[in-house]
């Protein structure tokens, strides 16, 4: 749930001006504008966007930033490194990516905004919406088809660049984990199962529990590797008309197949229309020619699509475990739903369709 609602803007707004006036050599008459969330924000973060105006050299400057803050709060993840997401952008920024300019971490002191955050710079852009979802309404459904195609077709572009970019040479080894497992893979898995662990807390969830044993069951070998965002979909993603001119929110990234990304931008869509009882607006390609517009963009034969399209599914599904009980936490849910809604939801359901399993009970 988002919760700058929760923080004291004004405190906040006060603290971090001190914080980046010490930021600014020779800047003087730092000041912000209100601090406001984003209209569309992520369940895990706090997001917040503002204005920084200053004087330096004799000129007055104006800079649109904004601060991801580590949740003080519930954690929908297990764990956070906001300095392995700046990192991140850092070294996406020196590449064809398109990502917001990092401009400063802070990891250690917690007076600031209460939590390690970062700063970096606003990009302007649209966001396809996810609540409500953007099959269902606002500006997606208002352009034409053709328009959506290219939109659909920008964000597969965007994910390509990141895939054919060689991680190691790009200084993203620090990903590679080992201790979790020799292969990307079997990392990927071993993070995700400690994460049902964690979230699940000792009860059972049947369509879960099945998804896990069959993905370890039937787990590929030989894959390529790449660097893996994670979180891969349109809604993660702003858009200056049809065009991505910024790739959000690295919080999931890490390395693995690519199938895992592009599998992962399937589900979400699906979830968004399917999922949601909508259609898919029309205009947006298939997921049999994405599949080949991504091969053709990368050289890289698509293999094992259905295998990772189950892991985003059981990717999501525990996810949305947390969120069901973060629901809970603020009050949305009682306790009985939000029980139910755990086993029972728009992702297990799809899950289960795809696993040819019956429906959560």
């Amino acid at each position: 749930m988002p919760t700058p609602w929760q923080r004291d803007l004004a405190r906040d707004r006060e603290r971090l001006a001190e914080w980046l006036a010490a930021r600014l050599p020779g800047a003087s008459d730092v000041r912000l504008s209100e601090l406001r969330a984003p209209q569309s924000s992520g369940f895990s973060n706090d997001t917040l966007l503002f204005e920084l105006e200053y004087a330096s050299e004799g000129r007055s400057r104006r800079e649109a930033l904004v601060a991801r803050i580590q949740p003080t709060g519930f954690q929908v993840f297990p764990e956070y490194d906001m300095g392995l997401q700046f990192k991140t952008l850092e070294l996406l920024a020196r590449t064809d990516v398109p990502v917001p300019r990092p401009r400063w971490l802070e990891a250690d002191d917690r007076s600031v905004l209460g939590a390690p955050f970062y700063v970096m710079d606003q990009v302007q852009g649209r966001v396809p919406p996810d609540n409500p979802p953007y099959h269902a309404t606002g500006w997606v459904t208002e352009i034409s088809p053709e328009e959506r195609a290219a939109l659909w077709w920008s964000g597969i572009e965007s994910m390509a660049r990141i895939h054919r970019l060689d991680w190691r040479a790009a200084g993203f080894g620090f990903l590679d984990r080992p201790q979790l497992g020799p292969t990307a893979l079997e990392q990927q898995l071993a993070y995700y199962q400690r994460y049902l662990r964690w979230a699940a807390d000792g009860r059972e969830q049947p369509t879960i529990e099945a998804a896990l044993a069959w993905l370890l069951a039937d787990r590929p070998q030989g894959e390529r590797t790449v660097l893996s965002w994670g979180d891969a979909r349109i809604g993660n993603m702003l858009f200056d008309g049809t065009k991505v001119v910024a790739v959000l929110d690295w919080e999931m990234v890490g390395i693995g197949a690519p199938e895992m990304d592009l599998a992962w931008q399937i589900f979400l869509d699906k979830h968004h229309s399917e999922g949601m009882g909508k259609p898919r607006l029309p205009g947006f390609p298939s997921y049999e020619a994405t599949a080949e517009r991504y091969r053709e963009l990368t050289g890289f034969e698509v293999q094992n699509l259905h295998y990772y399209e189950i892991f985003a599914g059981f990717r999501f599904a525990v996810v949305m475990l947390r969120i069901a009980q973060q629901c809970l936490r603020y009050g949305v849910m009682d306790e009985a739903q939000s029980r139910a809604f755990e086993r029972n939801n728009m992702v297990t359901q799809l899950l289960a369709r795809l696993l040819g399993l019956p429906a959560p009970a």
